[in-house]
C-alpha cells in the first residue's frame, strides 16, 4: 500500500495520532537467540498491529520520517533484529521491518522505565465500571485499549529480541494525557540522585491540584518514604496523596487495647531507669491492674494511687488508664534502645490503634505522638514509622486548627524529614515557625521559655477576652490568637525560626507528676541546653524570650554554655534577652504555705525562689556581671497587679524590685503575673514593644 493512499485510509477512520515507540543501531557483540523467539513475537506484533512491511535500506541511507506523515497520521516503527547483522553485512544494508499502529488524541515524549511502570496501573487500582450498557465505552476507548497493550508487549519484546533491559534514558512516545505524564516524570525526578532535582519535584508535586483522584494515589503507592515525608511537610501537598494506614492487626484473643498497652509496657527494659521512668511504669501497671479488677466488679480503689484513677473512673475509665500507660511509654520513649524494643513489640500499630479510639479526647493523641516523636530521632525506625501509616495521620495533623496537634506533627515530621533537616527536636522542643519546608532562608532563632507550671503554647496565648467567650475567637487570627508567637510574630518576622520549649514543674511536691523528680534549676538548664543544642540553636543570631521562672533557666543556661567548648556558639550568637516579670531577686511565692492544696510542701522550683535562696543570689551576681562583659541587649517587663493563686490567695508574685535585673530597660505593665506574656491583640503595647526589640537587635542580621 503506498503512503499516499494510507493517508486516505487513516483519514477516512478519523483517528489519527502517532507513536514512534523504539529505534536501536544494531549491536554486533550479543549472541544470536533461539530461531522461533523471533517469529513468536513477530506474530504477536502481526496480531496487535493489523499490518506488516519488510522492506530493505541501502547501508549509509538515512532513516528517518517525514513530517508530513506525523501530520497525516501515519507513523512507522521501526525495530531492527540482530539476528540479521550478517545479511546485512553482506548485501551492504540493513533489512527492517514495520507496523502500523492507531494512537488517540496526541503524542508526548516519555522515558522507556517511565512507561514500564504505566503497567502499575493495571493493577494498582481497578475502577469500578458501569452495568449500564448505554455507558459502554466506544471504539475510541477499545482502540486506546488495544493501544497500551500493543505497547506495552512490543516494548517487552524489542528488549527481549535485542538481549537488552527494558530501561534506559532512550525516549519513546505514547498516547497519555499531559499530567499523566508530568506524574510519571515528577516521580522519576523525586527518586534522583540529586538532591536538588529531588526537592524541586516534590515542591511540583506539592503545588499539583488538577490531578484525578487515581493519579494522587498512584503517587502515593509508587513514591519512596523521602517523598512521601517531604510531601506530608510541604503547605499545600493534597491529603489524596497519602493512602489511609494499612490495616491493623487484630487484637489477641480475650485481650483489649488496653491491656495489650499493659503488656507492651511491661515488655520494656525496667533496669538502669531513672527514678521517675520507674515510678510512672510501675503506677501504670498498678491501674492497669485496678482498671481489669474493677470492670470485672471486683475492686475500688479509693486511696494511695488509685485515688485519681477511682475519681474518674465514672468519666472515661478506660482512656484515664490508658493515660498512665502512655505517660510511662513517653517516658520509655526517650531512651534509645527501648524505642527499639516498643517497635519490635508493635508498638506502632498498638499505639495508631489507641490514637484512632481516642479522637475526642486530645490529650491522648498528644501523648502518642509525642511518643512517635521521640521514635523518629532514631534514623533506623523511621521505614517501620512509615510503613505503619504515621506519616499520612501526620500529615492530616500538620493542617489542624488546633496548635498543639499541629506542632506535635511539625516535630515528629521534621524529625523524619532528613532530606532538608538536620537538626533534632528531642521531646518538649516544638518549632512553631516554619512548620513546613519553605524557600524563606531562616536568619535567626528565637526561643521561648516559659515558667513555673507554663507550657510551650499555653503560656504564650492572646489574653482571654469576650471573643473566646462567644466563640468567634478562631475566626480572625489578627484578633484573636492561641499562640501569638506562631502568628503575629510568625508573620511580622518571616525570618525567624520560632522554637518554644516546655518542661514540667509544680508549686508543691503535693501536686508533683513525679513526687521522685526534685530537679533544681541547675538541672533543668543543663538539660533544656542540649535540647536546645541538638535543635541547633547556636548556629544562627538568638534572641530569648522568657516569663517567670524561665528567665533564670535562660541565666542559667547561658552561664552554663560559656564553661563548655561545644556550646561557644550559643554564646557567640546571642544578640538579646527579653524577660517577662522574672524574679531575679526572688518572690514572695514561697512565703506562702497556708494554701493546702498548693503550697504544703513547696516543690524545689519554689524554694528556689525564695529571696533568701543563696543559689538565687549567686545566679544573679554571676549573670549581671557576664551580661555586662558581652554587652547583651536587654528588655525587663513588670507587672504592676496582684495574682490569684488558687480561691485563696492574692498574690504580687514578682514585684518590681525584683524584675529590675541591673541592665537594659524596666517597663512595668498593667497586668497580672499571668498576663505579663499575654497582649490582648497585635497592637498592644507589650506585643509591639517586644516586636521592636527583637528587629531592632537582629536589624544587622535580618538585612536584606
Amino acid at each position: 500500500m503506498c503512503i499516499q493512499s494510507k493517508r486516505e485510509y487513516f483519514q477516512k477512520m478519523s483517528l489519527a495520532a502517532y507513536c514512534v515507540i523504539y529505534y536501536r543501531r544494531l549491536g554486533t557483540s550479543t549472541p544470536s537467540p533461539k530461531r522461533h523467539t523471533y517469529w513468536r513475537d513477530i506474530r504477536n506484533v502481526i496480531k496487535f498491529t493489523g499490518s506488516l512491511i519488510l522492506g530493505w535500506i541501502p547501508k549509509r541511507a538515512e532513516v528517518s520520517l517525514e513530517p508530513s506523515l506525523y501530520s497525516s497520521g501515519v507513523a512507522w516503527v521501526w525495530i531492527f533484529f540482530s539476528h540479521l547483522l550478517a545479511l546485512g553485512r553482506k548485501s551492504r544494508g540493513s533489512l527492517f521491518l514495520t507496523y502500523e499502529i492507531l494512537a488517540l488524541k496526541k503524542s508526548l515524549t516519555l522515558d522507556n522505565q517511565v512507561v514500564e511502570t504505566e503497567k502499575m496501573k493495571s493493577y494498582i487500582y481497578v475502577h469500578t465500571a458501569s452495568l449500564d450498557r448505554r455507558e459502554s465505552h466506544g471504539i475510541a476507548w477499545q482502540a486506546r485499549k488495544e493501544l497500551h497493550k500493543a505497547v506495552r508487549k512490543i516494548l517487552a519484546a524489542s528488549a527481549k529480541l535485542l538481549q537488552s533491559p527494558f530501561a534506559g534514558d532512550t525516549f519513546s512516545t505514547v498516547d497519555v494525557e499531559d499530567h499523566e505524564c508530568a506524574m510519571w516524570l515528577l516521580l522519576r525526578k523525586s527518586k534522583s540522585e540529586d538532591r536538588t532535582t529531588r526537592l524541586e519535584a516534590v515542591q511540583e508535586m506539592s503545588e499539583t491540584h488538577h490531578w484525578h483522584d487515581y493519579q494522587y494515589r498512584t503517587v502515593a503507592q509508587a513514591c519512596d518514604p523521602r517523598t512521601l515525608v517531604g510531601l506530608a511537610r510541604s503547605k499545600d501537598s493534597d491529603l489524596r496523596f497519602f493512602l489511609p494506614p494499612p490495616p491493623l492487626p487484630p487484637l489477641k484473643e480475650d485481650s483489649s487495647t488496653e491491656e495489650e498497652l499493659r503488656q507492651l509496657l511491661a515488655s520494656l527494659p525496667q533496669t538502669e531507669l531513672d527514678e521517675c521512668i520507674q515510678y510512672f511504669t510501675s503506677l501504670a501497671l498498678s491501674e492497669s491492674s485496678q482498671s481489669v479488677a474493677a470492670q470485672k466488679g471486683g475492686l475500688w480503689c479509693f486511696g494511695g494511687n488509685g485515688l485519681p484513677y477511682a475519681e474518674s473512673f465514672g468519666e472515661v475509665p478506660s482512656a484515664t488508664v490508658e493515660m498512665f500507660c502512655l505517660e510511662a511509654i513517653v517516658k520509655h520513649s526517650e531512651i534509645s534502645t527501648h524505642c527499639d524494643n516498643i517497635e519490635a513489640y508493635g508498638g506502632l500499630q498498638l499505639l495508631q490503634r489507641l490514637y484512632q479510639l481516642h479522637k475526642d479526647y486530645p490529650k491522648v493523641q498528644r501523648n502518642i505522638m509525642r511518643v512517635i516523636g521521640n521514635m523518629a530521632l532514631n534514623e533506623h525506625l523511621h521505614s517501620a514509622i512509615v510503613r505503619s501509616g504515621w506519616v499520612s495521620i501526620m500529615a492530616e495533623a500538620l493542617k489542624s486548627q488546633h496548635i498543639m496537634e499541629a506542632s506535635h506533627a511539625a516535630r515528629t515530621l521534621a524529625n523524619l524529614d532528613r532530606e532538608t533537616v538536620q537538626e533534632k527536636y528531642q521531646d518538649g522542643v516544638y518549632v512553631l515557625h516554619p512548620q513546613h519546608r519553605t524557600s524563606q532562608p531562616i536568619k535567626a532563632d528565637v526561643l521561648f521559655i516559659h515558667g513555673l507550671m507554663g507550657a510551650a503554647f499555653k503560656t504564650w496565648r492572646q489574653q482571654d477576652t469576650e471573643q473566646v467567650l462567644t466563640g468567634k475567637a478562631l475566626e480572625d487570627e489578627d484578633r484573636y490568637t492561641t499562640c501569638w508567637p506562631k502568628t503575629w510574630l510568625a508573620r511580622d518576622c518571616p525570618a525567624l525560626r520560632i522554637i518554644s520549649v516546655e518542661y514540667d514543674t509544680s508549686l508543691s511536691d503535693w501536686r508533683a507528676r513525679c513526687p521522685m523528680e526534685r530537679k533544681s534549676i541547675a538541672f533543668r538548664s543543663n538539660e533544656l541546653l542540649r535540647k536546645l543544642r541538638a535543635a541547633g540553636v547556636g548556629d544562627r543570631p538568638i534572641i530569648w524570650i522568657s516569663h517567670s521562672m524561665g528567665g533564670l533557666l535562660v541565666k542559667k543556661m547561658l552561664l552554663e554554655a560559656s564553661k563548655k567548648p561545644e556550646m561557644s556558639t550559643v554564646i557567640k550568637n546571642t544578640r538579646g534577652i527579653i524577660f517577662y516579670s522574672v524574679p531575679h531577686h526572688g518572690s514572695r511565692l514561697a512565703e506562702y504555705s497556708v494554701n493546702i492544696r498548693y503550697l504544703l510542701f513547696p516543690s524545689l522550683e519554689v524554694k528556689e525562689l525564695s529571696k533568701d535562696s543563696p543559689a538565687l543570689k549567686a545566679l544573679q551576681d554571676d549573670f549581671l556581671e557576664f551580661a555586662k562583659d558581652k554587652r547583651f541587649q536587654v528588655l525587663n517587663f513588670v507587672e504592676t497587679q496582684p495574682t490569684y493563686i488558687g480561691s485563696m490567695i492574692k498574690l504580687h508574685v514578682v514585684p518590681e524590685e525584683s524584675a529590675d535585673l541591673g541592665i537594659g530597660d524596666l517597663i512595668s505593665v498593667d497586668v497580672n503575673h499571668l498576663n505579663i506574656c499575654k497582649p490582648k491583640k497585635k497592637d498592644a503595647f507589650l506585643y509591639q514593644r517586644t516586636l521592636q526589640f527583637i528587629r531592632e537587635t537582629l536589624a544587622k542580621d535580618l538585612e536584606n
